[in-house]
Parts: C-alpha cells; sequence; structure tokens
C-alpha cells in the first residue's frame, strides 16, 4: 500500500506555487503507519519528487520516546509507548489534540535547523494569538507556554519535535485543543516535572477542530510563505 495515500485528502486550496501542500486526515491514524507515511513523503520531497507537506491528523491514546528519552520519565504506561528518532523525550498523543506533520525542504528555504524550530515556535505562538491567548516561549524548555489565569502556574499546551534528513524535516508540533489531560500522567512530558499541561478548551476556549486548523492554516502562510 502507498502509504502517502493517507495525506491525501486537500483540506485548503492550493495556496500557490513553491508553497506546502495542506493535507487532512480525518480518522485516527495509528502511529507506525503515520511515520512510514511521513518518512516516504519526506524522501520524495528530497528527491524532488513530491512537494512540501502539512499533515494534520489525530493519534489514538498514545505515548511517544524522542531520542532523549529519560526511562525514568515513564512512569505508569497505560497506552503504547513508541520509539521515534525526532528529538525531545516522551510526548503523549491522542483524541483531541492537533498535530501537525511539517515536510519542508530546507535546502531550497534556509538550511538552519534552529531557525526552523524557532519558525515553528513562532507558528504555534501567532495560532494561538487568534484565541486571545499568549504562547510564550521558556529558556531551557522545549515547546509553547501559558501562565494559566485561573492558577498563575505556567502550562504546556504545545509539543515540539523534529527530524531532518537530507535538509527535508518530518515529525512536527502538536497543540492541546481537548485531549484527556489524565493521560499526560503516564509520563513526565518532555521531561520536565515542575509544570503542568493544558489546553484551549481547558482555557475556557470554546474551539473547534475547524477553528484552529483555519489558525494554524494562516499562521503558517504568515510564519512559512510570506517570509
Amino acid at each position: 500500500m502507498d502509504k502517502t495515500a493517507l495525506l491525501e485528502t486537500d483540506l485548503y486550496a492550493d495556496p500557490g506555487p513553491g508553497c506546502a501542500e495542506w493535507r487532512l486526515s480525518t480518522t485516527a491514524i495509528d502511529y507506525p503507519e503515520a511515520l512510514e507515511a511521513m518518512e516516504q513523503r519526506a524522501a520524495e520531497i528530497a528527491a524532488d519528487q513530491a512537494r512540501e507537506a502539512v499533515w494534520l491528523l489525530e493519534h489514538p491514546p498514545l505515548y511517544t520516546a524522542g531520542t532523549s528519552a529519560d526511562p525514568s520519565d515513564l512512569l505508569s504506561p497505560q497506552f503504547p509507548v513508541y520509539e521515534t528518532g525526532r528529538g525531545g523525550q516522551y510526548t503523549y498523543h491522542g483524541p483531541g489534540q492537533r498535530v501537525a506533520y511539517v515536510m519542508l525542504n530546507l535546502k531550497k528555504r534556509r538550511p538552519d535547523v534552529r531557525l526552523f524550530v524557532h519558525s515553528l515556535e513562532d507558528w504555534l505562538i501567532r495560532a494561538l494569538q487568534e484565541f486571545n491567548l499568549r504562547g510564550e516561549r521558556r529558556e531551557g524548555r522545549v515547546g509553547i507556554w501559558i501562565v494559566d489565569e485561573k492558577s498563575g502556574q505556567e502550562k504546556k499546551i504545545a509539543a515540539i519535535g523534529v527530524r531532518v534528513r537530507r535538509w527535508v524535516t518530518f515529525h512536527g508540533i502538536s497543540l492541546n485543543l481537548e485531549p484527556d489531560l489524565s493521560h499526560f500522567q503516564g509520563i513526565i512530558p518532555c521531561g520536565i516535572r515542575e509544570h503542568g499541561v493544558t489546553s484551549l478548551v481547558d482555557q475556557g476556549l470554546p474551539v473547534t477542530f475547524d477553528d484552529l486548523d483555519a489558525a494554524l492554516y494562516r499562521s503558517f502562510l504568515a510564519t512559512f510563505e510570506e517570509a
């Protein structure tokens, strides 16, 4: 089976030549299947056989272990755990969370991995601004953070984990819309014990996936396609 067929649902009209395609999967995709499809598409991009792509999807409940994962951060795994080649530590994925796999050719943009990660952060921050939510970076912590208005505590709302092969990126970001936050208790998310996790709905924002996907699309164009 051609795994790239998983990516073949158009989400938005083609933004123009040289811009990434946007794809949406409307059913939950198992992680190994998603990884195979993503790696195949990334290889095709590197070989100039396919356009860049952003793939929006959800996973069934699972944990992934990045290349820096500490086994002691796997507390009580209640779902499957998958080792992956992306950077970072343990992350939860599941229903109610928007995962976006970003497959861009940095050789044709700017071959700078740190700049790419910084741009992913900018993208998430801009998307959250559309819902009047202030996302922030934190020194020494990966991902995007907010200050919870109810508790005053810093909480993580989005995770970032990437890999680059032949200057083509894959893996990407996950943004919490309305996942079951108790599912994060099986791990120390990204190795950070001092702070919790939150979501758009947890912050009192009645956001739908359609709302979020549209915000991500607009913010992506502003960050990556109009620079």
